[in-house]
């Protein structure tokens, strides 16, 4: 704690803001979250593995045909 007295402040910088984002996983939350951020202004890259995007829920209807369940 002594040492901080020794401490230069760090100065403030203004970077530019590059309006484009990268969204890693295409299941439900990564989908919302790229369509928020398409909603503010961003440009989005959303990136899934497998070959369809949806995630776990875009197996329910095989698993739940009725979508009786309790999730």
């Amino acid at each position: 704690i002594s040492r901080s007295r020794l401490l230069q402040p760090l100065t403030e910088e203004t970077l530019p803001l590059t309006r484009r984002s990268l969204v890693i996983g295409g299941g439900v939350a990564g989908i919302q979250a790229a369509l928020d951020l398409a909603d503010n202004g961003f440009d989005v890259v959303l990136v899934e593995r497998a070959p369809s995007i949806g995630g776990t829920m875009a197996q329910l209807d095989k698993t739940f045909p009725t979508m009786d369940c309790s999730i």
